[in-house]
């Protein structure tokens, strides 16, 4: 029986952190730089997208 790796598994989710915390520093710095977007996301959310499903997704 072959020995899991945890090593690379270990790598894997610390690549996994990483690229979701750049993702959110991006969308932070976006905000930052357009702060008329954040006001328009909230009357999104407001209209009643509140699921945050795909519409596939709702049933």
């Amino acid at each position: 029986m072959a020995k899991t790796n945890f090593a690379y598994e270990k790598r894997q989710r610390e690549l996994e952190k990483k690229k979701k915390q750049e993702e959110k520093n991006r969308r932070k710095a976006e905000l930052k730089n357009n702060p008329g977007l954040a006001q328009e996301g909230e009357e999104d959310l407001a209209e009643g997208e509140t699921s945050g499903l795909a519409p596939s997704d709702e049933e």
